[in-house]
């Protein structure tokens, strides 16, 4: 029987965490890497006092193979993805522009696509690895105010399940974190005011916004062996939000 350190270990494990620059991925990042694993932060902005940075934007396939060539170089080796970088717009539907439009899908959808054709070709030829999407409540039923991203958020959580069906026999197993409400300080400014925010704390049974620390705990679960067998499952995270009806 394995112990429950070991069931845990992350201790010389090797992390690509796109994104990892923002505000979610940010505090991710640093739990991972307290947790013993050697993480590379893979964003367009660099974060500040992170030795093992690499420059990527997402909607590029050029970016992101050179900077998984990168990391193999380096480390001969990726065993987690986070898949992290997202971006939104609260533009009310008929004033979406194409702009817009493949602006948050290039690289909500598109950049996790392509960093899991990236990172996956690897992680099949090692017969291991973990690969965590960030998926969202308005996956469905979507949220109002976000159209186009609720769009993509529903598709990643559509690819997360069609690539752990297919990669499961190889031991690479993909899920995807569906965070409820962990405002930033650009959403609460653009998307979430007085009225939105009391009906969004009035649909979250725990009657608060999560904070960034609140999802380490799935994350380093994901990636760990304690979750050998858990693939395709979505994980929801969000104080009892999408359990809310009356």
């Amino acid at each position: 029987m394995m112990t429950i350190d070991e069931r845990f270990n992350l201790r010389g494990k090797i992390a690509a965490v796109i994104g990892g620059a923002g505000y979610l991925c940010s505090t991710l990042a640093q739990a991972m890497s307290e947790s013993g694993m050697t993480v590379v932060v893979l964003d367009i902005a660099e974060p500040p006092q992170w030795e093992g940075y690499l420059r990527c934007d997402v909607t590029s396939k050029k970016d992101l193979l050179f900077c998984r060539d990168e990391i193999l170089k380096r480390h001969g080796r990726v065993d987690v993805l986070l898949n992290g970088a997202g971006t939104n717009a609260p533009t009310p539907f008929f004033g979406i522009s194409a702009e817009e439009i493949h602006r948050i899908i290039g690289v909500n959808l598109a950049g996790t696509l392509y960093a899991c054709q990236v990172f996956g070709e690897v992680m099949l030829s090692q017969r291991s690895g973990s690969i965590i999407n960030f998926a969202s409540v308005s996956m469905g039923p979507p949220l109002s105010k976000a159209f186009v991203y609720s769009v993509t958020k529903a598709s990643v959580a559509n690819m997360t399940q069609n690539l752990a069906r297919e990669w499961a026999p190889y031991n690479v197993r993909v899920n995807a974190l569906r965070p409820g409400f962990f405002p930033t300080e650009w959403s609460m400014k653009h998307f979430i005011d007085e009225e939105r925010k009391a009906k969004i704390l009035g649909h979250t049974p725990m009657g608060r916004f999560g904070g960034p620390e609140e999802l380490v705990g799935a994350v380093l679960w994901l990636a760990s062996d304690a979750a050998s067998f858990v693939t395709g499952s979505i994980v929801t995270v969000d104080g009892g939000f999408t359990a809310m009806t009356i």
